[in-house]
């Protein structure tokens, strides 16, 4: 039976809103898949709502979103009349290069160069591209990593040594537990557990060594600094429930990673005392400065970047922490921390400019020089030693370079405002 114009028009609201047609269902996909490839990436809440936002309203969608770390609340048509899903999802990876095929494809889908339904075909395409690097290169790159840390924490030739065989010995047991989930979620405490026992074994067998600085470049790529930062920036954008997800499941690592560590060490009490001897010095300034060209290759490896991008993330890699340095020592390690984010946003806020190409290509990698991990980490060994006063002093060193690090960056996008929202 249909409905006449005149009964329509005086019909109740209840009645108006069941009659209103739904939202164009090529559009909703593309909008959805698009999110939760996004999601699955490592985009950020505010980043994420923002692109979800910009591409319905130019698609003629009136839509609302809400991201947490593991899911996607999206709402299409009017308030009176919403049509909403639910997105469940597991966080994967941070990969910028699948990130970037993801933006120009919404701006492929915007400028009408393709269909909404063709591109949300192409989001599954981009998903379903078998990795850039293969297993070795991304072992290569576990072990480079640690090797690495170890020199910008400033360790010697031993602690460099341990640092790597440590981390490659972790990229193992990730690549081994990826897809199994249930060990893969005690893949942190197992490495830290790994990293603190080579640690103490070498020190026995190749002489005295800094044992924290070569557990700690172990686990670099563990290390949840990102995460907190991420948080934080979240937390100052308003994004109060993702941020604080967030911020509960950096600690949680800490904690996991606190604990390997000490029941790690724990194995140097049961061999055999060797005599102490002095610690082995430094290397020299030159190797560092190498150290931090390998870290920034390594980082971009890990973060599956492309090929061509890698001269742009060592040079912003090497702005933000040549800049951070600098600020530390003229106005200390929290404001230093500031005039690195700063440089590294304005940086990469810049150049995306000019390539139209997301900032998040440099500034991620850049962030990972910078994180407050390590300063975390020895916050809560200090605490494991019931030295309370050090691992509280040292916690609050972390979040006010937290902090630092994202006000740094949000004062870098009102100086040199991004033309994308990734």
């Amino acid at each position: 039976m249909s409905t006449r114009p005149s009964e329509t028009a005086s019909a109740p609201p209840e009645l108006l809103a069941a009659l209103a047609p739904p939202p164009p269902g090529p559009a909703v996909a593309f909008v959805l898949r698009l999110g939760h490839a996004l999601h699955r990436h490592g985009t950020p809440a505010h980043r994420l709502e923002g692109l979800m936002q910009r591409v319905s309203e130019r698609l003629g969608l009136e839509a609302r979103f809400f991201s947490t770390p593991t899911s996607i609340f999206a709402s299409f048509g009017p308030a009176e009349d919403l049509r909403t899903s639910l997105i469940r999802v597991e966080p994967g990876d941070m990969d910028l290069e699948r990130l970037i095929l993801l933006d120009t494809l919404a701006d492929d889908v915007i400028q009408g160069r393709l269909t909404p339904s063709e591109g949300a075909t192409r989001v599954e395409a981009i998903l379903a591209r078998p990795p850039r690097y293969g297993p070795v290169l991304q072992l290569l790159c576990w072990m480079l990593a640690g090797a690495s840390a170890a020199i910008l924490f400033g360790g010697g030739w031993k602690e460099m040594g341990v640092a790597g065989f440590s981390s490659l010995v972790i990229g193992l047991v990730d690549l081994a537990t990826r897809k199994q989930p249930t060990t893969a979620r005690v893949l942190e405490p197992v490495a830290a557990v790994l990293s603190a026992a080579f640690a103490g074994i070498a020190a026995h067998s190749f002489g005295p060594l800094h044992g924290e600085v070569a557990t700690l470049a172990g686990l670099i790529v563990l290390l949840p600094g990102l995460t907190l930062t991420i948080a934080v920036n979240e937390v100052a954008t308003r994004n109060l429930i993702s941020g604080t997800s967030r911020l509960t499941h950096a600690a949680l690592v800490f904690l996991q990673l606190g604990f390997g560590a000490a029941l790690g060490s724990r194995v140097a009490t049961v061999l055999p005392p060797v005599p102490v001897g002095p610690l082995p010095a430094g290397v020299p300034t030159g190797a560092a400065v190498a150290a931090l060209v390998v870290a920034g290759f390594a980082i971009a490896v890990l973060f599956r970047a492309r090929p061509r991008d890698w001269g742009w993330i060592a040079l912003a890699g090497a702005a933000a922490f040549g800049g951070a340095r600098l600020g530390t020592l003229l106005l200390g390690p929290q404001l230093g921390a500031f005039v690195g984010a700063l440089l590294l946003g304005i940086g990469s806020n810049a150049l995306a400019r000019l390539r139209n190409r997301p900032s998040v290509t440099t500034v991620v990698p850049g962030l990972m020089l910078l994180v407050p991990g390590s300063v975390g980490f020895r916050s809560l060994a200090s605490l494991l030693e019931r030295d309370v006063v050090a691992g509280v002093d040292t916690a609050f060193s972390m979040l006010l370079v937290a902090v630092a690090l994202a006000a740094g960056l949000l004062s870098a996008n009102a100086i040199m405002p991004p033309r994308k929202v990734l």
